[in-house]
């Protein structure tokens, strides 16, 4: 049998590499190491990619162990699935990774200015509902800016039609560099050295909706400081299929 939520929690109050700042911490305690961490916890100077509602944390763990030489922090505010990364990253002494337990909507309260290069954005609620919700909104985007480097990158990847469509019409919409867009990503005919890598690693949703036959769709863009970002004003298709631990779908057929 598996360990408990408590149990869970216990373990990573003594974990070096979780540091858990939820709302009602952060207003007591303050976070000293925005804007060094890259000295005080990874010791180099490589860069520093997020990865944003990383759940498992495997992800994370999985692109640290690909890339030795980057910096790796997965955020969420869900601590119990977090230890599953982060007692693997532990025990195989992946040094390169860190997690960091807090509500995304502060995120920038972690990070200082340019202190981030690359943002990843995997399986994220689609929040079909409210726009601000989305983590490809342009209020989200607002935010990275205030520590992604300008022309930071960008990762999407996500099994939500309605996200995919969505974050097109943000990009479109607000004239971003895009590099990479691909509908299916496991099917897809060519694909570049820039993203060929992607298929050798699988989170458990991921797996899950692989297994139910829905395609896998990645975009990666970059994000520019200047420039006042607007918000699409397009209705977009709702997803047909109700999500995996997500609320039940709107009985609208559309949303902006």
């Amino acid at each position: 049998m598996g360990k408990g939520k408590l149990a869970k929690f216990a373990d990573m109050e003594t974990y070096r590499n979780v540091f858990q700042y939820p709302y009602s911490v952060l207003s007591d305690v303050p976070f000293t190491m925005r804007g060094h961490w890259r000295e005080q916890f990874f010791h180099n100077d490589n860069p520093i990619i997020l990865e944003l509602g990383c759940g498992k944390g495997e992800y994370a763990v999985e692109l640290a162990k690909t890339h030795p030489d980057r910096n790796y922090i997965g955020v969420d505010i869900k601590g119990a699935r977090m230890w599953t990364g982060a007692t693997r990253a532990l025990q195989e002494g992946i040094e390169n990774v860190a997690f960091l337990r807090t509500n995304i909507e502060i995120i920038d309260r972690f990070f200082a200015e340019d202190e981030v290069q690359e943002i990843w954005l995997t399986f994220s609620d689609p929040q079909m509902k409210n726009p601000r919700k989305r983590l490809t909104s342009t209020y989200f985007m607002e935010r990275y800016r205030r520590f992604l480097t300008d022309r930071g990158i960008i990762h999407l990847k996500t099994d939500s039609n309605f996200l995919f469509t969505y974050t097109t019409l943000m990009v479109e919409k607000n004239q971003l560099p895009l590099e990479e867009r691909i509908d299916d990503l496991y099917h897809a005919p060519h694909l570049s050295p820039l993203t060929s890598h992607l298929l050798n690693i699988q989170t458990y949703y991921e797996q899950m909706w692989l297994s139910r036959g829905i395609s896998i769709k990645y975009m990666q863009f970059l994000l520019p400081h200047d420039g006042i970002l607007e918000e699409p004003d397009v209705e977009i298709e709702l997803d047909e299929y109700r999500s995996y631990h997500r609320s039940k779908r709107s009985p609208l057929e559309t949303r902006k």
